[in-house]
């Protein structure tokens, strides 16, 4: 699919969209997780075995720096970033700063108050005040801020929301996703294009189409039903969350030597 097509939602509940089946383009097979097994996984994951969802969240923000720039076909100039205030915001936020870093220009645009961000999120947002992005939030004109930023940005970049949506976006979400999905010359999501149900791949409201999203630890079962490419992350779940949470493990050739791969979806 290629961005800008609108997602039809005809035959996409939950029985017909589960376990599409994926691969790499080494044609390493891939299992898909809906986002009830996802929420299982990143549980044992934090709760059982111990992983800190801040590493999680660093893994995802320094692999989305990287999926940008094979979206662009090289470091980007000027990147925008809308984040949400979730794991999913976190890990926009840490590819921010790992951009700003490496010499991009990073303007942020938060869906909430900064004072609303708590835990982790927070705490990679108290990071990035440590360089020279921009940030703005919805204390501010962040709807104004975040036009002028993506009709400027190589690639925009949708951490709004994850797996978690449960509803058609509404507010300052929903305004930042139009604005990505209208307004940018490349987009790329983060896990699953804001708007989308991960699980069905249906879009109840508006949503950002992207060029490529990147998937983290698994691709949502949602997504081959999404446009754009599809990428996934490893973020370093062991193996022995998966067997715990009964959820399928990646085969270790997935990755290989790299952290962020390609995948494809294969028909049945």
């Amino acid at each position: 699919m290629t961005r800008g097509v609108e997602n039809d939602p005809e035959g996409t509940d939950e029985e017909s969209c589960v376990h599409p089946s994926f691969a790499t383009t080494r044609g390493v097979p891939v299992p898909a997780v809906t986002a009830d097994e996802m929420r299982e996984v990143d549980r044992v994951a934090v709760e059982d075995v111990g992983l800190s969802l801040p590493s999680m969240l660093e893994n995802a923000g320094r692999n989305l720096a990287k999926a940008s720039r094979a979206v662009v076909g090289d470091r980007p100039q000027r990147a925008f970033v809308a984040a949400g205030g979730g794991a999913n915001g976190g890990g926009g936020l840490a590819a921010a700063r790992h951009l700003e870093n490496h010499g991009t220009d990073v303007t942020v645009a938060l869906d909430r108050a900064h004072s609303e961000l708590e835990a982790a999120p927070a705490a990679q947002a108290d990071a990035l005040d440590g360089t020279d992005a921009t940030l703005v939030d919805a204390t501010d004109d962040v709807v104004d801020a975040a036009v002028d930023a993506v009709l400027d940005a190589d690639v925009a970049i949708d951490a709004l929301v994850g797996y978690g949506l449960a509803d058609a976006l509404e507010g300052p979400a929903g305004d930042l996703a139009q604005v990505v999905d209208q307004g940018a010359k490349r987009a790329l999501s983060l896990d699953v294009p804001s708007g989308f149900d991960a699980t069905t791949g249906e879009a109840p409201g508006r949503a950002v189409h992207p060029n490529a999203t990147l998937a983290l630890a698994l691709p949502k079962t949602g997504l081959d039903s999404v446009p754009g490419d599809l990428l996934l992350g490893d973020v370093g779940i062991p193996v022995g969350v998966y067997e715990r949470a009964g959820v399928p493990a990646p085969d270790p050739s997935v990755f290989g030597s790299q952290y962020v791969v390609a995948l494809t979806a294969v028909e049945d």
